[in-house]
């Protein structure tokens, strides 16, 4: 059964990893789909963070769009999909660091993984996408 969008929206708020598609830059490739952190509240814009010279900045810069699926197993099997244009692609702050590593680890772990990644010359941007079509569902229990 499909999700009402309070549902999808509430769901995708939730601190899931998502599988991150975009089309291949690259002839004779398949999509790249690669597991990423985000971060999302309803109703607003769906954003991720990655290096500006990764492949998957490039494919996304390449593209203007991308899409993520998150799911779940329990309490129930469940999933949302949802893809849209980019809107938004800036440098990266070490503050957004700690918002989006906040989201995915234990409080007390933040401070360490942040320093361990960001440094002074961090090369990290932030992608803001746009929510525009959404795929979603329950199927029950499993």
């Amino acid at each position: 059964m499909a999700l009402t969008r309070d549902d999808r929206e509430k769901f995708l708020a939730e601190p899931l990893v998502a599988a991150l598609a975009v089309d291949a830059i690259e002839d004779g490739r398949a999509p790249l789909m690669v597991p990423i952190w985000y971060q999302y509240e309803p109703g607003g814009d769906i954003w991720i963070m990655t290096g500006r010279n990764s492949r998957k900045a490039a494919a996304i810069r390449a593209a203007g769009r991308f899409a993520l699926m998150v799911d779940r197993l329990e309490p129930t099997v469940r999933y949302v999909s949802v893809e849209g244009p980019v809107v938004d692609t800036v440098q990266a702050t070490r503050e957004q660091l700690v918002e989006l590593s906040a989201r995915y680890l234990e409080p007390g772990k933040v401070e360490a993984y942040v320093d361990f990644l960001w440094n002074d010359d961090s090369d990290q941007v932030v992608i803001r996408m746009r929510p525009q079509r959404w795929i979603s569902s329950d199927l029950g229990e499993a």
